[in-house]
C-alpha cells in the first residue's frame, strides 16, 4: 500500500528504485513499466529532478558549479514537493500504479555523504508518502564506473562528488563519494525495509525477480478498459497536460 504521513492509505500502488549510479535500476523500471502496461494496469512515471519549477534552476547551477551542498539539497527537496503533489498523489488518488526511478532514500543518501547531518535531511521529506515496495539495486563500485564510463567518455562533476573536495581526479573522488553513497543505502536497508535486488545478476533474472515480488501488491489493483480509466481519472479533475506529462501511453489512445 501507499500511505500518507497520517495514516492514510492511497488507493493506487507506489512502486520505486533506488541504487548508486550505474547500478541498471532505470532500466529495470522501464521494463517493469513496460509489463505493467501490457498486463492492462493504468501506469504512472516520475523520475527525480525532474520537475519544472526547479529544472532550470538545477541546469544553471550545475553548469555554473554554484550549487553547495545545503542548496543542492534544497532544491532537491523543492523538486520532490512538487512531483509529489502535482504528479504522484493524484495518480494514487486515482487508484493508478506509480513507478518512481529515485525516491527520498536517493536524498538521504547523497546529503548525507556530502556531510549534511541525517536527520535534518530526513525531517525535510518528513511529508513524503510511504511507498508500497522499495527495490534497491545492489552493485559493486567498479561495476557501476565500469558500466558508467562504457556509455560516455567521462564523469559528470555533481556525480563524482568533485564539489565536495574529496579528491581532484574525477575517478578518484567518484570511488570515494560513491563509496558514502553505498554505506548510507546499506545502512537504509534495515531502517526503511528497502528489498535488495543483486544488480550483478543478468538483466532478464533481475526483471523476474522484479515481478514476482511486484505481483502480490497488485491482487486488488483494477484493470480497466482504456475508456474507463479516461472516467476515472476525470472524477479526479485530471485530463489534459496531466495526462500527456503522467500517462503518455494512455494519451496516446484517448
Amino acid at each position: 500500500m501507499a500511505t500518507l504521513r497520517d495514516g492514510r492509505v492511497l488507493p493506487g500502488k507506489l512502486i520505486i528504485v533506488e541504487g548508486i549510479d550505474g547500478s541498471g535500476k532505470s532500466t529495470q523500471l522501464d521494463l517493469l513499466r513496460k509489463w505493467l502496461i501490457g498486463e492492462g494496469y493504468l501506469v504512472a512515471f516520475s523520475t527525480w529532478n525532474s520537475s519544472s519549477i526547479v529544472r532550470t534552476v538545477t541546469k544553471k547551477g550545475k553548469a555554473k558549479r554554484l550549487l553547495t551542498p545545503l542548496s543542492f539539497s534544497l532544491i532537491h527537496t523543492a523538486d520532490f514537493a512538487d512531483r509529489q503533489q502535482r504528479q504522484m498523489l493524484p495518480a494514487l488518488k486515482a487508484g493508478a500504479i506509480v513507478l518512481a526511478d529515485r525516491y527520498i532514500y536517493t536524498a538521504f543518501a547523497r546529503d548525507a555523504a556530502r556531510g549534511l547531518d541525517p536527520g535534518w535531511v530526513r525531517g525535510l521529506y518528513s511529508f513524503a508518502i510511504r511507498p508500497t515496495i522499495a527495490l534497491y539495486f545492489r552493485v559493486p563500485l567498479e561495476e557501476s564506473l565500469r558500466r558508467i564510463m562504457a556509455g560516455r567518455p567521462e564523469l559528470k562533476y555533481y556525480e563524482a562528488g568533485l564539489d565536495i573536495g574529496l579528491h581532484e581526479d574525477p575517478y578518484e573522488s567518484f570511488k570515494l563519494f560513491q563509496t558514502r553513497v553505498i554505506e548510507q543505502y546499506e545502512a537504509m536497508v534495515d531502517e526503511f525495509g528497502l528489498t535488495v535486488i543483486d544488480a550483478t545478476r543478468p538483466l532478464l533474472e533481475q526483471q523476474d525477480e522484479v515481478r514476482e515480488l511486484v505481483r502480490p501488491h497488485l491482487a486488488h489493483v483494477p484493470k480497466i478498459e482504456i475508456s474507463g480509466w479516461r472516467e476515472v481519472l476525470a472524477r479526479e479533475g485530471l485530463h489534459g497536460r496531466y495526462i500527456q506529462e503522467m500517462f503518455p501511453t494512455l494519451a496516446e489512445e484517448i
